[in-house]
């Protein structure tokens, strides 16, 4: 009789042991899906963020109105503030997992607070989404197979507006620049595959002087003096957000885009909505989504419809990448038939999935999808109160993501350390 208690008491024990496993739970029918957002609410990166919030929670309803995941699982959605700080936001997102019990964490604006957070996801197993951060770093070295990006990296971008301004340096004959990129994760990733990639395209061309705006700065009159006397042939930043606005109006102020060529740097959708009156029209700009891009893509029109109807105003870059990531989480879980974290991650291995961007897919290596990086001509529109890129030249993922062997060595030399 002790015997078949015994028994009994180990089957139990069993089965909890696996219902617990990564700290989650098994799937019941009905059972709700709890999604999680880190995202920036207040900070430096607010700006762009609030688009990211309002996304989701537009995709979030879609899906919700359809029964949820696979029909059966209605999602509830949590929201912590990561106040772009990388402590910030590791507590965030330990709370999202661990408080909240969510299978997704969605983020993440700074992606120094990406590869905070990306291990803390690992180790509980949940998936991670930064679907608004893009260093490279998030996806290159320390890998997670629970980490997917639907956001081009920071090599990707570089790489696309690399291609772009060495052509235009042969035909303006520019032979010297200068940076500027705001000083954490992103803005060092970004300028410095800038710089390398210039070296290997353009090796005529010569880097006389960087510069290191802190995150969060607010005034760029030092900096803006400070290159006007360098007096290189052009600049390329790396800046965004709210510094991104504030760095604009003030080199504006100055006539720097009248006088020294600013080609290449980041002017996403929220910069052409917000500067529509203010920019200069005949810049050369670089974003990651622009949702006029793919108007002929249904999903992506559709998209554009519901959250112009529902929040009175047009998605930026961010809105479109965030709506992105809920979808293609979703995309996943049908693939996997299960809301269970570790099959859905499997699931998305090399996965193509339906984007408002087009049909794309995950690269095994990085999990790193196949998104374009956008670069075009700053000039007004009579579709749009704003400007748009005109000449809009799309770079497709795979011509400008970093080459396997070179992640292979990168890894290999990590692990030496």
């Amino acid at each position: 009789m002790r015997t078949k208690s015994l028994l009994c008491l180990a089957a139990v024990l069993a089965v909890c042991l696996t219902l617990v496993s990564g700290g989650m739970t098994q799937a019941r029918a009905g059972e709700p899906y709890n999604l999680g957002a880190a995202l920036a609410i207040t900070g430096t990166g607010a700006l762009y963020c609030q688009d990211g919030v309002d996304a989701i929670k537009l995709a979030v309803e879609e899906i919700n109105a359809k029964g949820g995941f696979l029909g059966q699982h209605p999602i509830k959605l949590y929201i912590r503030d990561t106040h772009t700080k990388p402590d910030s936001a590791v507590r965030a997102t330990r709370d999202l997992i661990l408080r909240d019990k969510v299978r997704t964490v969605l983020g993440t604006y700074s992606s120094a607070c990406a590869v905070a957070i990306k291990p803390v996801c690992l180790e509980y197993k949940v998936l991670h989404i930064p679907a608004i951060s893009n260093s490279e770093g998030i996806t290159l070295t320390n890998f997670s197979p629970y980490t997917y990006q639907v956001v081009p990296n920071s090599y990707m971008q570089a790489k696309a507006v690399v291609l772009g301004v060495a052509a235009l340096a042969k035909k303006k004959g520019w032979k010297t620049f200068a940076t500027i990129a705001s000083d954490y994760e992103w803005g060092r990733s970004t300028q410095q595959n800038t710089v390398a990639l210039l070296k290997q395209l353009a090796p005529d061309l010569k880097l006389i002087k960087e510069f290191w705006p802190p995150l969060g700065e607010t005034q760029f009159t030092s900096y803006i003096t400070a290159i006007m006397a360098q007096k290189p042939d052009f600049v390329i930043g790396s800046i965004a957000s709210k510094d991104n606005v504030a760095w604009m109006k003030q080199a504006k102020a100055y006539g720097f885009f009248k006088k020294i060529p600013y080609p290449g740097s980041l002017i996403s959708v929220t910069e052409l909505i917000l500067q529509a009156k203010t920019l200069d029209r005949g810049l050369v700009g670089l974003c990651r989504a622009p949702f006029f891009a793919h108007m002929d893509v249904p999903m992506m029109a559709n998209f554009v419809k519901a959250f112009k109807k529902k929040y009175n105003r047009y998605p930026s870059d961010w809105a479109v990448m965030e709506y992105d990531a809920v979808y293609g989480l979703k995309q996943g879980i049908e693939k996997a038939k299960s809301i269970d974290s570790a099959k859905v991650k499997d699931a998305l291995k090399g996965a193509t999935i339906d984007t408002t961007r087009g049909k794309l897919y995950f690269r095994d290596i990085d999990n790193q999808l196949s998104c374009s990086s956008y670069l075009g001509v700053v000039a007004d529109d009579p579709q749009y109160p704003f400007p748009i890129y005109h000449d809009l030249v799309e770079v497709k993922g795979p011509d400008s993501w970093r080459p396997e062997k070179e992640i292979i060595a990168a890894r290999a030399a990590e692990k030496k350390k």
